[in-house]
């Protein structure tokens, strides 16, 4: 559900109907137009709102933010899953190498808490909403604005359709388990505050998600 709502977003944002503080349709509307539960619904919003694409106001609806706007803008729209996983092995071992060494107390608890609600998700959509939310804190991490600008623009490329319905198609629930393991090793190395550890494991679960989603064996 997410995906579909992100992707609902990056579409209108490419086609002009969307802009910096457009207002997005109801939560009925929404419902209607991605054939999903209101809970759903509601539980996307909350995602997308945390990730800064969109700001709730009671009694008046939920608006897209310029910053997701310019994430948007600045990812091609031709860019490939290829293109997208050469992107995140140049960039995410070296973030993660950073937030080994410079993340908090409270932002190891934020990755450990996206950790163990992904391994604990059995769908794909809720695998996959865990799994981009703890790529993200571990972003966050590094605490380097710089960087988290790349990493948004990059994650924006993400949003787009090609993208999620590869990963639908080449998800498996054993696929998704050897994920979390890969995620596993990989937050365990920022709890020990071992860089290099970090990075390498980093890397490993990238390349197999590269290996999987783009059938290099």
């Amino acid at each position: 559900m997410e995906q579909s709502l992100r992707s609902l977003l990056v579409e209108g944002t490419r086609n002009g109907s969307l802009g910096p503080g457009s207002k997005l349709p109801t939560e009925r509307a929404l419902v209607e137009r991605l054939s999903a539960p209101r809970s759903a619904v509601r539980r996307a919003l909350e995602v997308l709102e945390r990730d800064g694409m969109v700001v709730r106001h009671v009694g008046r609806g939920t608006y897209l933010t310029d910053a997701a706007v310019e994430a948007v803008r600045a990812a091609p729209a031709d860019t490939s899953p290829a293109e997208i996983m050469q992107v995140r092995l140049v960039l995410e071992p070296p973030v993660a190498a950073l937030a080994a060494r410079v993340a908090t107390q409270a932002d190891l608890d934020r990755i450990t808490q996206c950790l163990e609600r992904g391994g604990a998700s059995d769908e794909f959509e809720a695998f996959e909403m865990w799994d981009g939310r703890l790529h993200r804190a571990i972003a966050e991490a590094a605490h380097n604005g710089l960087l988290m600008n790349m990493f948004d623009v990059m994650n924006a490329s993400r949003q787009l359709p090609v993208w999620g319905s590869l990963k639908r198609r080449t998800s498996s629930p054993e696929r998704r388990r050897c994920y979390h393991a890969e995620h596993t090793a990989v937050v365990e190395a920022l709890r020990d505050r071992d860089p290099e550890g970090a990075q390498v494991a980093m890397r490993r679960h990238l390349e197999n998600v590269a290996d999987n989603l783009l059938g290099r064996h």
